[in-house]
């Protein structure tokens, strides 16, 4: 069974994402498939933690991303992209049970972290299994690129980590250094996510470089959006834990605005009031947010890069892949209004 290519959809930006996903569903199934395979690969002490992780469903954005830019219009995405969206969704995966316990969450997707139910330790041996099978997997390609371009991703992410761990909670607030850790956090995956996509899609090399700039810019966006739903968002919405980035300290998006719109001295009164990690600051600091306007500003910054993502794809207008990447980003910002809209 073939899947319809987007250009002969009724596309539009407020085209709900269940029909996107619909398109993709043997795609889908296939990369479940995949992952499901990849549980045989670990020692029988521990396959049922592994399972845990890898059968858990969440958006799959990066995986969506890889099969959006290699989209050619015509068909189910062929085996190399199911297993470079594999690839990148273990990554993902790994790096999500290593967040829990550096942010101290207790639910994700809508279950327990493995960190809450299995504990830290388990957790992070865990994450280090899932970041080796994922290594080991894209080493299955036929040229090095895969693996490559996965073991730096890995390391970037991880380097983010670092980076926001070093800060600590009394880590100055920068604009530079938020922009940063997101760049390394979020942005590499979705940078990687898309290049790879575009490369085993047959993509041209001038438009596999310009896939995976679209990827970075908007995976950018993507985090802002995410760091809102920290002070806008609702946990059953998200399905995760919220108000670990104000609780642990981190200087998000929505923070820096608040604390630059700020006098001085508030400032620095809101700032003391937030590493204190007590549930009534986050609900002062939010009520302030809401004052100034703080929602409306990071969403217009969100646009910019979403604006900017789609600015790189430009000269490929004729590409099927843009239109399907376009389709993502047009459902992210539809998701962007949706979550502003509430925070009124």
């Amino acid at each position: 069974m073939s899947v319809p290519s987007p250009s002969s959809q009724n596309l539009s930006p407020a085209r709900d994402f269940s029909v996107l996903l619909e398109l993709l569903q043997p795609g889908m199934r296939a990369l479940d498939a995949v992952l499901s395979e990849q549980v045989a690969h670990f020692e029988p002490e521990v396959r049922d933690l592994a399972a845990y992780c890898l059968e858990s469903t969440g958006k799959r954005l990066r995986p969506l991303l890889v099969f959006l830019a290699g989209w050619d219009g015509s068909g189910v995405p062929g085996p190399l992209l199911v297993r470079a969206a594999a690839v990148v969704e273990m990554t993902h995966l790994a790096t999500l049970v290593h967040d829990d316990i550096m942010d101290h969450a207790l639910l994700r997707r809508g279950r327990a972290t493995v960190s809450a139910k299995d504990g830290p330790a388990v957790a992070v041996l865990l994450g280090d299994a899932l970041f080796a099978q994922s290594v080991w997997l894209s080493t299955q390609f036929p040229s090095t690129e895969v693996c490559a371009s996965v073991a730096v991703a890995t390391r970037q992410v991880c380097t983010g980590e670092i980076v926001q761990t070093l800060g600590g909670a009394n880590a100055e607030p920068s604009r530079a250094r938020y922009r940063r850790i997101i760049d390394l956090k979020t942005a590499e995956l979705f940078h990687v996510s898309c290049r790879l996509g575009a490369r085993l899609g047959g993509g041209a090399d001038a438009f596999v470089e310009a896939a995976g700039r679209f990827g970075r810019r908007l995976g950018i966006a993507y985090q802002i959006y995410d760091d809102l739903t920290d002070f806008v968002g609702t946990a059953e919405g998200s399905g995760k834990t919220l108000g670990t980035d104000w609780a642990s300290g981190k200087m998000t998006l929505p923070v820096l605005c608040l604390l630059e719109r700020c006098e001085a001295v508030e400032a620095q009164r809101l700032l003391r009031l937030l590493r204190t990690g007590e549930a009534a600051a986050g609900v002062e600091i939010t009520a302030r947010m809401r004052e100034l306007g703080i929602f409306a500003a990071v969403g217009r910054e969100a646009r910019e890069e979403i604006a900017g993502a789609r600015a790189e794809l430009a000269p490929w207008a004729a590409v099927p892949a843009t239109l399907a990447l376009g389709e993502l980003a047009a459902y992210l910002e539809g998701q962007l209004e949706k979550l502003l809209a509430g925070s009124l």
